[in-house]
């Protein structure tokens, strides 16, 4: 069964949630639903980022300054100030976009379940959005679950 495509085990009614929905609310999605993570989509349904509990684990984790130096009351910093900076927002996001991952691994839903296997296994990957060939229009999801049934099947 792992030669059939995407399409025929991926989950199509899903959960999801727009850049500007509230953390809180996306919480309450995540523990109502037992899921541990959100496709972001926008008014359209395109695909933009996820939103998982490693993600929102920042806002408990908390941050730590990078490393600086001083030089006559100058700031220099050591590592790359554009990514701290991403850590903050989501240190300190309200909404889901300010949160979410942005860069997300995609399949199309005629990929075979052992491409997607094999996506996820080498990019560390517990959930694969599957998204329309043209468009990014999200159309579903395959989860590790999903791929470990068709095993039995």
């Amino acid at each position: 069964m792992i030669n059939q495509t995407v399409d025929k085990i991926m989950t199509v009614n899903l959960k999801t949630v727009q850049p500007d929905t509230p953390i809180s609310e996306a919480i309450k999605l995540l523990i109502e639903n037992k899921i541990s993570g959100l496709p972001v989509v926008d008014q359209q349904g395109k695909l933009l980022g996820i939103l998982t509990e490693g993600d929102l684990m920042w806002q408990e984790s908390g941050l730590e300054a990078p490393p600086y130096i001083m030089i006559l009351d100058s700031v220099i910093y050591l590592q790359n100030p554009a990514r701290h900076e991403k850590e903050v927002h989501k240190v300190l996001g309200k909404t889901v976009g300010e949160v979410m991952s942005d860069k997300v691994i995609t399949i199309t839903s005629g990929r075979t379940v052992k491409e997607a296997a094999i996506l996820m296994h080498d990019k560390k990957l517990s959930r694969l959005p599957v998204i329309e060939e043209k468009g990014g229009k999200l159309i579903g999801i395959v989860t590790q679950s999903d791929i470990l049934r068709t095993m039995i099947d």
